[in-house]
């Protein structure tokens, strides 16, 4: 099967949960609660989920994946398909047309120049855009009329859906970023704080790190929607903290992302006052292995770049070693439950794309031991700490403040301890670890360490942009503003050339081998990326709020529009 076939369908419908307002703005405020604080409102200039769920109330991609994984129009009538003659039969281009009657939310029409710059500003190279991936082949867009765009590749794209499409790829208004363009991007404070939308929501006051306040959008393109009037979003605390705020003493209405033990959620439901909700996609919790070297000895425009390597992490075997310490049974069993299962796959799913990746999955401590013998790593000083050529194998294990990453950093710790791996923790504010400030230098973007742990997944059933993200130059480095998706700073010629080919792959099961291929090439074949967990999603509302739909193939927050309160 082709998945040209499948462009040859017409677009799948979809259906959200029955409305219970009558009228726009009608059931006052909505209480959300994320323990991760968002620091920016802008999708392009941040790759922590924290910001792009934020701002998906205000700005809205052309398409975006529903609850099924499945590709439904926003703002557009149809999706584009071979079929209707959205896509070029040669699959080199693909061309959208908007909705008409579309209004930003200051109540100027959206036009495909909006598109087009939207394409422009995350393209530009000095921008430092994080959704670069999404754009990955692109080799022109260009407005066909006011409500017409279209997007020509560099060679056949069987998939193309990424530019414009999802969470990562919203569209923004030519008109408020124009000025904000390249280097200039990180700059514009207001128009990143507050960006003009198309979304149900309008941003009202933004404190960042800390809450925003939003209202219902007058120009929403559904008269009868949102039912809220406004929404606050609120930042900070911990996971514990967000659950209890819902469950047991109802002050918010919505906590995202309870990363805590299952026994801790239970006892919270018991409170009465809402109710965990859950579902598996393909949110990976893992360690990446900084391939540069990140030691503040350097200067500061070649520390954790690709132009100093990592003194001892550049070897695969030590590499290996430290996965092959890792009890990931333990690691679920402690910190998920049945929310959790041990992957040793970054693409865990659909299964099309799941490698039968299982070696990583016994904890062999001696093994371990015995790899780091062989890579010349020995204690000559009896210390207790491997050491070559005058070096410590000493490693600065960093990840965000949250209670079980915490328990993971110790078991972590005691393990390579065990293998004579000197470790040192650190915990940093969710808001700023994930955050995209360009001069803080406690980013995960910036990588001020050694080993880094998080998670983080990709929109919809297709991880092509997702496996782009590793191609050489896509790393965050000066030049970039600190923005980049290719986070250990991974480079392989052969990789990108697989990038290449996946991306001009029409038949399913090719797709599938590539995907596998290139997935066991980051994990299993390199260990530049060492998963953990195959995270399920875990969130809870309370019982007053109607509408929500768990997404784990886009925004949490997709269906705000349609969330009403119920008696």
């Amino acid at each position: 099967m082709k998945l040209r076939s499948l462009l040859l369908g017409a677009a799948a419908s979809f259906a959200l949960a029955p409305m219970a307002m009558a009228e726009r703005a009608s059931d006052g405020n909505v209480n959300i609660i994320y323990w991760q604080a968002p620091s920016i409102l802008n999708s392009y200039l941040s790759g922590g989920t924290k910001d792009l769920e934020s701002s998906s109330l205000v700005i809205e991609p052309l398409a975006r994946y529903n609850q099924a994984g499945t590709l439904v129009p926003y703002l557009v009538d149809e999706l584009p398909t071979v079929a209707n003659g959205g896509v070029s039969e040669d699959l080199t281009s693909i061309t959208w047309k908007l909705s008409a009657g579309l209004l930003w939310s200051d109540g100027s029409p959206v036009t495909s120049e909006d598109v087009v710059f939207t394409g422009e500003y995350c393209m530009h190279p000095e921008g430092g855009c994080a959704s670069l991936a999404n754009f990955d082949g692109v080799e022109s867009i260009e407005a066909i009329d006011d409500l017409t765009v279209k997007v020509t590749f560099k060679a056949p794209k069987p998939n193309p859906y990424g530019p414009f499409v999802g969470n990562k790829a919203p569209i923004i208004q030519k008109a408020q970023f124009a000025d904000c363009i390249g280097a200039a991007a990180p700059s514009c404070t207001d128009a990143n704080f507050g960006p003009i939308g198309t979304g149900p929501f309008v941003v009202t006051d933004f404190r960042p790190n800390d809450v925003i306040q939003y209202k219902a959008n007058d120009n929403y393109r559904d008269p009868a929607k949102p039912a809220f009037a406004s929404v606050t979003f609120k930042g900070g605390g911990d996971a514990t903290g967000a659950g209890r705020a819902v469950m047991e003493t109802g002050e918010f209405d919505y906590a995202w992302n309870l990363q805590l033990a299952p026994d801790v959620i239970a006892k919270m439901k018991e409170g009465g006052k809402g109710v965990p909700v859950s579902a598996f996609g393909a949110l990976v919790e893992r360690l990446e292995m900084n391939l540069t070297n990140p030691s503040p000895d350097l200067p500061p425009e070649t520390r954790s770049t690709v132009a100093e390597p990592h003194p001892f992490l550049s070897d695969m075997k030590v590499r290996k070693a430290l996965s092959m310490a890792i009890d990931r049974d333990l690691l679920v069993e402690v910190g998920y439950g049945d929310a959790g299962r041990p992957t040793c796959n970054l693409v865990p799913a659909p299964a099309l794309y799941a490698s039968d990746n299982t070696e990583c999955l016994t904890q062999d401590i001696e093994g371990a031991k015995a790899l780091l013998d062989e890579a010349g790593w020995t204690d000559s000083d009896g210390d207790g700490v491997r050491d070559k050529d005058g070096m410590k194998l000493s490693i600065l294990y960093q990840t965000s403040t949250n209670a079980v990453r915490q328990d993971f950093q110790a078991l972590i710790k005691a393990w390579w301890e065990e293998i004579g791996v000197e470790t040192e923790l650190r915990n940093l504010d969710a808001s700023v670890f994930f955050g995209g400030d360009p001069g803080s230098p406690d980013t995960f973007q910036k990588f001020y360490a050694d080993v880094e742990m998080y998670a983080n997944v990709f929109d919809g059933t297709d991880p092509q942009a997702y496996l782009a993200a590793y191609r050489c130059g896509n790393e965050p480095k000066p030049d970039s503003q600190w923005q980049g998706e290719n986070i250990n700073r991974f480079c392989d010629p052969e990789y990108d050339a697989l990038i290449d080919e996946l991306a001009g792959t029409g038949d399913l099961d090719k797709r599938g081998e590539l995907g596998k291929k290139m997935n066991d090439m980051l994990t299993k074949d390199s260990y530049t990326i060492v998963p953990l967990v195959d995270r399920g999603r875990v969130s809870a509302h309370a019982n007053s709020l109607g509408g929500v739909v768990l997404n784990v193939f886009d925004s949490e927050l997709w269906n705000i529009a349609d969330w009403h309160r119920v008696d």
